[in-house]
């Protein structure tokens, strides 16, 4: 047992899904460390996406009860906890609910709320002191490694001294245009600003899971959806906005996957390339780890006995063949026709129980990939964001089957339609208002189109380096901006002659490429620009790790990023 003087005091900033797995470990570790959570909003656990700051009413999860990490107790049997009139909000039939149902997003937030009261009893019982700070908003973490310790600085409160901190501060949506351009908005989040009566087209940016929360808003407040007799969804428009249509603007103008049944729903730390592995692969790759290999041996590995048929056609294929194959399936095809041709072969998929196998493996891929691709050469990073990650983030995706109903609907009424606008499209913000999208479409013909109101909704950008909100970790040089070098600096150095602004070329004529947001380990740990990594602050919050983490899978990350953190903590005692 810990002397009491001895207590490690561990500070979690942010009181959001990250931190109710972080707060799980420390927890579950039984180690008498003093911990103190700093939330901003008024209660823990829901974090941006599941409270009124991510989600009305309408919005729901993407994922089911069977999908999500174990934390205290299964939505299952925390649904009987509920009382009815809760429910009866949501919709929830107490009887028929199952582990195979998505939940509303707020409810899914309430759940969150009730796991965090669930482990805080856990933590008493076990003689671990937790204090909870709301309405607490971190402005500053200062490292003062001359006395092991961290000083965080919170908001009217000044600034209190920990042994290590956690940053788990999640989403951020910066604003850029929002509030000076008017009926232009950086994100759709709060949802409650899009809660108006708009008659006239309303152009989005993308077609993401993002895209989709805006349009559910959207449509229930510019008409309503009825249940016609032969059991289709309608769309009706108000009188008030006869002239309201939704435009989405996608690179590729496709729609996202569908959820269909999942053989593995939990994405397994076991599918993980082990240390092992990852350091066999550098040694024989010039000291970088090979994408082609993490796709051989993450993604089509897994087919030899899943599905012989589909390994023997995608077993000489790299990356880039492989997505041009997947394209070539969704190639002529007008999106939405697509859209219900696969919403149909998701149906036939969680009625049969059985997996659309290729897709669940790409999603593994996405999740197995992150981690590692710190250890990619910038020439394999490259391929990776401008081939495999465009693919990747329409297929895992998976859109709940109500939300595709009410797209089905809104297109059926014609108030939906997309439009691929490719790599280079151009939104152009006008002082008195609304933007002037430029494109060029597939048959190369230009396009210079007005809109009154604007929605980006490409999801949660990858912060740059330079916005991390704690500015004494940038003016100590605490952190470093992330970069991953190149292989050959020949391929470098021609990067650099075509303008590309983010490769970097240091003294020694290794040329560099610079990724968003900041350099952190294998343990979150962050790291300085001499390479030294700091044993007590630990960045867990997704914006600002995207250069090395590409791809953050919800609540399979916060799980698997958790445990890394805290079996270091533990080494570190």
């Amino acid at each position: 047992m810990t002397s009491k003087t001895q207590k490690k005091r561990i500070a979690i900033l942010g009181g959001g899904p990250s931190a109710l797995f972080v707060y799980k470990r420390l927890v579950e570790s039984e180690t008498e460390f003093e911990i103190d959570i700093f939330e901003r909003k008024t209660k823990l656990g829901s974090g941006m996406p599941y409270s009124e700051e991510g989600a009305n009413v309408e919005h729901i999860t993407n994922v089911s009860d069977n999908e999500i990490p174990e934390i205290a107790n299964s939505i299952e049997d925390w649904i009987k906890t509920v009382p009815q009139t809760t429910l009866n909000k949501f919709k929830i039939d107490r009887e028929t609910f199952s582990k195979y149902h998505v939940l509303p997003r707020l409810l899914f937030g309430k759940y969150l709320t009730a796991q965090f009261k669930l482990l805080q009893e856990q933590a008493e019982r076990s003689g671990i002191t937790t204090r909870v700070h709301l309405g607490s908003n971190i402005t500053d973490i200062i490292d003062w490694p001359e006395q092991g310790t961290v000083q965080v600085e919170v908001e009217d409160q000044g600034l209190m001294e920990f042994d290590s901190v956690i940053v788990c501060t999640g989403h951020n949506w910066p604003v850029e245009h929002e509030g000076k351009i008017p009926g232009y908005y950086d994100s759709p989040y709060p949802p409650a600003k899009l809660q108006k009566v708009i008659n006239h087209p309303i152009a989005m940016k993308g077609s993401s899971l993002t895209a989709i929360d805006a349009i559910r808003t959207l449509a229930r407040h510019n008409g309503s959806f009825q249940k016609m007799e032969d059991g289709k969804l309608a769309f009706i428009p108000s009188e008030d906005s006869p002239k309201f249509k939704i435009v989405m603007h996608s690179r590729n103008g496709l729609l996202p996957a569908i959820r269909f049944h999942l053989e593995a729903p939990q994405l397994s730390s076991d599918s993980l390339l082990t240390r092992e592995e990852i350091a066999q692969n550098k040694a024989k790759n010039g000291g970088f780890l090979s994408l082609d290999y993490v796709f051989e041996k993450n993604f089509k590995d897994g087919f030899r006995k899943k599905d012989p048929k589909f390994y023997k056609k995608i077993s000489d294929m790299k990356i880039e063949r492989f997505v041009e194959l997947v394209m070539d399936m969704r190639e002529g095809k007008e999106p939405f026709q697509l859209f219900r041709e696969e919403y149909a072969e998701a149906e036939k998929s969680i009625e049969e129980r059985e997996s659309i196998y290729w897709k669940e493996m790409l999603a593994e891929l996405s999740f197995t990939m992150n981690y590692p691709a710190k250890y990619l050469s910038a020439e394999d990073m490259l391929r990776l964001k401008k081939v495999l990650m465009p693919l990747i983030s329409v297929v895992i995706a998976f859109v709940p089957q109500s939300s595709c109903e009410e797209l089905f609907a809104l297109n059926d009424a014609g108030r939906l339609d997309i439009m691929s606008v490719g790599p280079d499209s151009n939104v152009v913000p006008k002082k008195e208002g609304g933007i002037v999208y430029q494109y060029t479409d597939e048959r190369g013909k230009a396009h210079a189109i007005n809109y009154k109101t604007f929605v980006n909704c490409v999801g949660q950008p990858h912060l740059s380096y330079e916005d991390l909100p704690f500015k004494s970790l940038l003016m100590k040089k605490t952190v470093s901006q992330a970069v991953i070098r190149f292989k050959d600096n020949d391929a470098g150095a021609q990067e650099l002659k075509e303008g590309n602004e983010s490769v970097v070329r240091n003294l020694n004529g290794d040329y560099f490429l610079k990724v968003s947001g900041i350099t952190i380990n294998d343990d979150f740990q962050i790291v300085n620009e001499y390479g030294i990594e700091n044993e007590r602050i630990y960045m867990m919050a997704v914006p600002y790790i995207g250069g090395y983490n590409p791809d953050y899978s919800g609540l399979d990350f916060c799980e698997e990023a958790s445990n890394c953190i805290v079996e270091k903590l533990q080494k570190n005692l």
